[in-house]
């Protein structure tokens, strides 16, 4: 009797363990309709394309300066290089790096140890490892852990941009150089108009950090500059003031708000007062790409509940019509 019970649980359990290897292999693939190849650039996505806002770190203090670089390849089943361009964001000169990902692989880089005492931006383009060609392969997804000196903190999602059809690209082992376009036919499009929807007031103990970039440009020797920028700042009672900068020295932005940035009259702390919030769009007149980020920094936060720290990636209101990166092509040298 105790035999046969035993074989029949054994065989009771034979038939579970099929039953769920069974239903473990009908969910291999993520369940649900994948996004649209074709679909604008989000932070909320996997993509071909990467764009890290914002990066830092300090030569001499990375304990008090740094940035931990996520990257992660979702895909189950094929492994990519990854060619990552490091944009200082005063100089707009590149440096450029390669990191290779089998399927599901995850890497951390600490900016320290990659490119100590830069602050910029960072693109990361999916590349066939033998030619170093721009391919299709929208499984990346990434973020940034930024700590800065100044005491501005936050976790930034990586902005994935999707190849859509790359047959045209006309990238092959001879080639030195790639254009990746994007116009919603080869690669997804970049960002026109950024908002800010909520500009907290300084009175009220609040620095806000402003970060724009403009992430085009031939990127085997510099970078575009932002250019001029017009901006509308709103305040709490829908009152429009304007503004104009002009960075056209620079590849990226990174401002606190104040009454000196942006020149508005009447000034800042005027349109946004104590207790008050008001929200702001902007856009290059100078007809480039802008991607973004807000880090709020407020030092009451651990002793007033209306107070508050971190950051995120700037809202996008409409999409540039085509931009280019023109991107180094050589192997990647994966083992």
């Amino acid at each position: 009797m105790r035999t046969s019970l035993h074989h029949g649980c054994f065989q009771a359990l034979s038939i579970l363990a099929a039953a769920t290897l069974l239903s473990f292999t009908a969910m291999a693939a993520d369940p649900g309709t994948p996004f649209p190849d074709a679909s604008a650039l989000s932070d909320q996505r996997a993509g071909s394309v990467l764009i890290y806002n914002l990066y830092s770190s300090s030569a001499a203090n990375p304990i008090a300066e740094n940035t931990r670089i996520n990257i992660t390849n979702t895909s189950e089943t094929a492994m990519i290089a990854v060619h990552l361009f490091f944009i200082d964001g005063s100089t707009c000169s590149p440096a450029d790096n390669f990191i290779c990902l089998t399927a599901n692989q995850t890497m951390t880089l600490n900016a320290s140890e990659f490119d100590p005492g830069t602050m910029g931006y960072i693109v990361a383009v999916a590349v066939d490892p033998g030619t170093g060609c721009p391919v299709k392969h929208n499984f990346l997804i990434g973020d940034a852990y930024i700590k800065m000196a100044e005491g501005f903190q936050a976790n930034l999602g990586a902005e994935a941009v999707t190849a859509v059809d790359l047959s045209g690209l006309g990238c092959d082992a001879g080639s030195s150089t790639a254009t990746l376009t994007f116009n919603g036919a080869q690669y997804g499009r970049l960002p026109m108009v950024l908002a800010v929807d909520s500009v907290p007031s300084i009175q009220d103990g609040n620095a806000t950090l402003l970060v724009i970039n403009n992430p085009s440009g031939d990127f085997s020797t510099a970078a575009n500059p932002v250019g001029i920028v017009f901006g509308i700042l709103y305040s709490q009672l829908e009152v429009p003031f304007s503004f104009t900068f002009d960075r056209s020295d620079r590849c990226q932005v990174k401002e606190r708000l104040t009454d000196r940035f942006p020149r508005t009259a009447p000034r800042f702390t005027n349109i946004v007062p104590a207790g008050t919030t008001g929200w702001m769009k902007f856009w290059s007149v100078s007809n480039q790409p802008l991607t973004g980020a807000m880090i709020n920094l407020n030092r009451n936060a651990a002793t007033v509940a209306t107070a508050y720290n971190q950051g995120h990636n700037l809202h996008k209101l409409t999409l540039f019509p085509s931009a280019a990166i023109t991107i180094p092509v050589f192997p990647a040298n994966c083992r």
